[in-house]
């Protein structure tokens, strides 16, 4: 496996109105105030908080996709973390008794696993197999304005001028980064890392649409469960023709991948992004790939630039602005 630089994830969302709280089988629970008012909706802190969260452990994605490529192949990883993930969230709809979504949310639903179960681990493992993490920051970098542009088309959002200066400044200050890093050089996987970001944006986007009518948990459960049909045999054939190499890397890696990145960690995401809107959460993903290279120096014994807290203290600025700024 080469040796790896930087990572991410990727890893949904929502504007306007938070969804009101829920019970375990979808429905809006009784109003337990004197007034009969409804229940308090996230304040705008805790959804930032959440959202933060969701970044940490999308940071933490790469550098455990390359642990987890020392016992796997990259087909077994990526059917083996889905389905382990897709346990995960099955069992909790079950023993929660969750209601089936309506049949008019199936189709937002198959764009997320389209795009977040299936599209971006599949692509982002398969260019981590052909170039350096350093070309996959760069999904990174611009996931975040993919995404707000995303929203924009989709949802009909319209953030102010100085969110889009800071977006596009954050954007172009990660991209310099990751491209200053790879030498300058593009690679055959910026196909894959392109095309990773597209369908994340999109997945992101549907998901943070549905996560404003059902439990944001419910959202990426129900798209992992629906994509169990196609993850359960490409698991069985992949790891068929991939051996499997059982190591504390390999193991731990695989785990984090499906509990942490694919599960835990969008659950987190899809509540952050319902509180504050698409826009404004997105864009605490500019810190991703720079997280993700404090946790290459910590686990993977890589070493950062002097370009590095330059950068990450002009990403910084471009957050505090957009999260400022109105949309």
């Amino acid at each position: 496996m080469r040796e790896q630089s930087s990572a991410i994830r990727s890893t949904s969302i929502a504007v306007g109105t938070p969804p009101a709280d829920t019970s375990p089988t979808g429905t809006t629970p009784a109003d337990t105030s004197p007034s009969g008012t409804s229940p308090a909706a996230p304040s705008h802190r805790l959804g930032t908080l959440q959202a933060a969260l969701g970044v940490v452990a999308f940071s933490l994605t790469f550098p455990a996709t390359a642990w987890g490529l020392e016992g796997f192949g990259p087909w077994a990883l990526v059917a083996v973390r889905s389905v382990l993930a897709a346990v995960m969230a099955g069992g909790c709809l079950l023993f929660l008794r969750v209601r089936l979504p309506e049949r008019r949310h199936w189709a937002g639903l198959a764009v997320v696993a389209a795009g977040v179960v299936l599209g971006f681990p599949m692509l982002t493992t398969l260019a981590l197999e052909t170039s350096t993490t350093s070309h996959a920051a760069v999904v990174v970098g611009l996931l975040p304005l993919t995404t707000a542009l995303f929203s924009a088309l989709r949802m009909g959002i319209r953030p102010s001028r100085t969110f889009w200066a800071a977006a596009l400044a954050g954007a172009a200050a990660v991209l310099a980064f990751t491209i200053a890093q790879s030498g300058g050089a593009l690679t055959t996987a910026d196909a894959y890392l392109f095309a990773a970001l597209v369908v994340c944006a999109a997945g992101y986007t549907e998901g943070g649409r549905l996560a404003r009518i059902m439990p944001g948990w419910q959202v990426i459960g129900w798209a992992l469960v629906l994509c169990l049909p196609l993850t359960v045999p490409a698991a069985v054939v992949a790891l068929s023709y991939e051996p499997v190499v059982w190591n504390t890397h390999g193991v731990l890696g695989v785990l984090w991948v499906a509990a942490g990145s694919q599960f835990l960690g969008l659950v987190v995401w899809y509540r952050g992004m319902a509180a504050v809107g698409i826009p404004k959460a997105s864009q605490l993903q500019l810190a991703q790939p720079l997280l993700t290279l404090v946790w290459s120096v910590l686990l993977l014994g890589e070493h950062l630039s002097a370009a590095a807290p330059l950068t990450a203290a002009a990403v910084l600025v471009c957050i505090a602005v957009t999260q400022r700024s109105r949309s």
